[in-house]
């Protein structure tokens, strides 16, 4: 069960792009397992994928094609990863990429493909290929959370998001949908994660401004340490509203879609930390007083990763020594006696030591709570990072014991 309440908002239409999904018969029970997106001519495309060095064909596929620069299709399908097939995964996807292509009368090239699931079992190339057409025709617009409910795969919930924002005194709008709740650590994304705007910004521009949107976010959760050989994150604007297009870095008009963008991201990449498998607490880990941002992100998420701490979280256990622990092999330069921690808003540690006002009761209170801050500060710069987790729980074990059953 996610910690908070799941938001579904409405999602509006937003002009330039269409959804649907579908039971192709990847997954059992009719669940919803393949997704497709179509996009209208000139939509602009930027991507960052898993730093793994095993991947799926699928991910070799969207960065070859970014450089194309161009989008018309996105199609995901869930409870298969297509990964570890060999050549024949390469011709799988491609096969799906151009089933697509064809129903759709685009370029191969513009359509972008994902999957996620299961490693190393074949993926049912022909049930995906034979669902593409009825995928073709029930496409509509605003038909977002139906798109998101067909990527899912432990996921309790369907993670979307939207913002408003204006460019030129025009609105402008972006929805997000994203998957996500085990093999969560980041080398890149974590997961998969699609946002679509309306807003007219070049392919580069696109680029540069998801690139920065990834720290911020989906660079910044973990669940259990382990870097998803699908992660791949991607941003479609189709330009169909009506302004002058942003192509410059130094446009000042960038300001309130980077924002946007920042701020949509940051919410669903929190919602995949508070779904995550058998999580009963979120945990945002903030370091401050680093030398550099670097050093602030090393220990936070030395901090955010620690199976130790985190299963002091799950048992509601104010042990801050793990705490300790895990700031200490971090790996940077720390000085013990300068190093202050708070648990929510009580002082645990001050310089190094239990602070002297400091109560177990004081602790368990905080620990006892579903949403936990935890706060280090290293007191030997200016420089901070955040880093949101969750904790480390019996179930967690149970649903991955048991993923492939």
């Amino acid at each position: 069960m996610a910690v908070g309440t799941p938001i579904i908002p409405e999602l509006p239409a937003i002009a330039g792009f269409r959804a649907a999904a579908t039971a192709c018969g990847i997954k059992k029970n009719e669940t919803l397992d393949l997704t497709l997106v179509a996009m209208q001519a000139g939509t602009s495309v930027a991507g960052v994928y898993t730093k793994n060095r095993i991947v799926s064909p699928t991910v070799t596929l969207c960065r070859d094609r970014l450089k194309e620069r161009e989008a018309r299709a996105l199609l995901v399908n869930s409870g298969n990863a297509n990964v570890s097939n060999g050549p024949q995964g390469m011709l799988d996807a491609l096969s799906n990429g151009k089933t697509v292509a064809d129903q759709l009368g685009v370029e191969d090239r513009q359509v972008f493909i994902s999957s996620t699931g299961v490693i190393g079992a074949a993926l049912p190339v022909h049930k995906i290929n034979a669902a593409i057409p009825g995928l073709v025709e029930n496409l509509q617009p605003g038909n977002w959370l139906q798109a998101a409910r067909g990527i899912m795969t432990t996921d309790t919930f369907a993670k979307v998001a939207v913002r408003h924002s204006q460019i030129d005194g025009t609105p402008i709008t972006m929805v997000g949908m994203a998957k996500g709740s085990g093999m969560i650590h980041p080398n890149m994304a974590t997961m998969l994660a699609y946002l679509f705007t309306d807003a007219a910004v070049s392919s580069e521009l696109l680029q540069t401004l998801l690139n920065r949107a990834v720290q911020l976010s989906f660079n910044s959760i973990t669940v259990d340490g382990d870097c998803s050989t699908n992660d791949t994150l991607m941003l479609f604007a189709s330009g169909a509203a009506p302004h002058t297009p942003l192509a410059d870095e130094d446009d000042p008009r960038l300001a309130p879609f980077a924002e946007m963008l920042n701020d949509l991201a940051m919410e669903l990449a929190q919602w995949i930390v508070r779904d995550g498998e058998g999580a009963s607490k979120f945990v945002t880990v903030q370091v401050r007083g680093a030398q550099d941002e670097t050093a602030a992100r090393q220990v936070a998420m030395k901090v955010a990763t620690s199976s130790l701490v985190k299963t002091a979280f799950a048992g509601s256990d104010p042990n801050w020594g793990r705490i300790c622990m895990a700031v200490g092999s971090a790996g940077i330069a720390i000085e013990e006696d300068l190093i202050d921690i708070f648990l929510g808003d009580v002082q645990i540690v001050n310089r190094g030591q239990r602070d002297a006002a400091y109560t177990e009761e004081q602790g368990q209170a905080v620990m006892n709570e579903a949403e936990i801050g935890i706060t280090i500060d290293l007191n030997q710069g200016e420089a901070q990072a955040t880093i949101w987790t969750c904790d480390l729980t019996h179930d967690y074990v149970s649903i991955n014991a048991d993923y492939r059953s």
